[in-house]
């Protein structure tokens, strides 16, 4: 199955899509590790570090990430249970916003609690790229794109740039 990334576009389904707050994954079995190996297949053809998927149309609770130095990860029902108050600014984009980037800021660290592929659970101190990642991983589930996180001007230049992108 190929999974198509879906593009913030301003009205349109794919951005009622993006908007809703993906509901809890109920079992890990064969059909949800097969949707978390597209994922990842779909991440990496796009050359991203990071994929949720309500971006893919599956308004369920996981998501997958492969930041640099890291290994391929999938986090299915995750809660983000700490974030250190150090925080730290830096550019972000997404395959679901191609072509914007901005600098967004976030917790340096952070730890997170969630299941594997395996119905393993796990908790993960992250710092760094990886935080980041899941950090910004995290906020498609509830609904929220970088874009919403910048400042009133940097969201209304990024938004700019979108329908810019978008006439082409």
């Amino acid at each position: 199955m190929e999974i198509l990334i879906l593009e913030n576009k301003g009205d349109s389904e794919n951005d009622r899509v993006l908007r809703q707050k993906a509901k809890p994954v109920k079992d890990i079995n064969n059909d949800l590790r097969k949707t978390a190996q597209d994922m990842i297949q779909a991440m990496h053809d796009d050359k991203g570090v990071g994929l949720a998927g309500p971006q893919v149309g599956f308004l369920r609770r996981i998501f997958v990430t492969h930041a640099e130095g890291d290994d391929t990860r999938v986090f299915i029902n995750p809660s983000i249970i700490w974030t250190s108050q150090e925080q730290a600014d830096a550019e972000e984009g997404c395959l679901s916003v191609p072509g914007i980037w901005a600098d967004v800021k976030r917790p340096e660290r952070i730890k997170v609690q969630a299941w594997n592929e395996k119905g393993r659970a796990f908790t993960l101190e992250a710092s760094g790229m990886l935080a980041r990642v899941i950090q910004h991983e995290y906020d498609h589930l509830e609904g929220i794109l970088f874009i919403d996180r910048l400042s009133e001007t940097g969201r209304e230049k990024a938004l700019s740039r979108l329908e810019k992108r978008k006439a082409v």
